[in-house]
């Protein structure tokens, strides 16, 4: 439950941050303080939607694979990204006060969205380490406890446990897959 409170509360800061830069940026879009609903409503479609939607349109341009370049296998990734982006801006444009009025306003910020999220998973590891200790000491203080501390001082010698954590990543395991099956056990 830590890492999927942990994991909302990272991606919904940067959502909101996001959110805002469209609103300044992008002509005919209106953000403001519905960027506050908007970004839970983003969130939610980026944990829970965009999987699913990313899934279905590389299932259905798996089926067209026939004779690719890299090249245009990238330029498909991106365009079923955007498209994902698009559904998604969409849906918060639909469900929250955001507006959104002519061709760029919908055009435009799922572009924003695209650039946001590569940066998110850049700072991803970072963000959500910080957000864990966060959440630690929030829950430290109200349950009366202190919260272990998160690294070890400079200098110390290094634990035992790096050697396992290091033979741990050879497990053939992409990040995302191991931060997966992490939120389940």
């Amino acid at each position: 439950m830590k890492n999927g409170i942990v994991r909302f509360a990272a991606l919904y800061v940067f959502n909101f941050a996001v959110l805002l830069l469209i609103g300044l940026l992008s002509a005919g879009v209106s953000v403001g303080f519905h960027a506050l609903w908007a970004a839970v409503i983003l969130t939610l479609a980026a944990l829970f939607v965009k999987p699913l939607l990313t899934g279905a349109f590389r299932k259905a341009a798996a089926k067209s694979a026939a004779d690719r370049t890299k090249t245009g296998e990238k330029v498909v990734q991106y365009v079923l990204v955007y498209l994902v982006e698009l559904l998604i801006w969409v849906a918060v444009v639909w469900l929250s006060g955001v507006r959104a009025s002519g061709f760029w306003s919908y055009a435009l910020p799922p572009l924003f969205l695209l650039f946001g999220w590569m940066i998110y998973d850049q700072v991803d590891d970072k963000l959500r380490a910080k957000a864990g200790e966060l959440y630690d000491a929030v829950q430290g203080r109200v349950s009366g406890k202190k919260s272990a501390p998160a690294a070890a001082a400079p200098g110390t010698p290094a634990a035992p446990a790096t050697t396992e954590a290091r033979a741990e990543l050879d497990d053939g395991l992409t990040p995302e897959q191991r931060r997966m099956l992490d939120e389940l056990g």
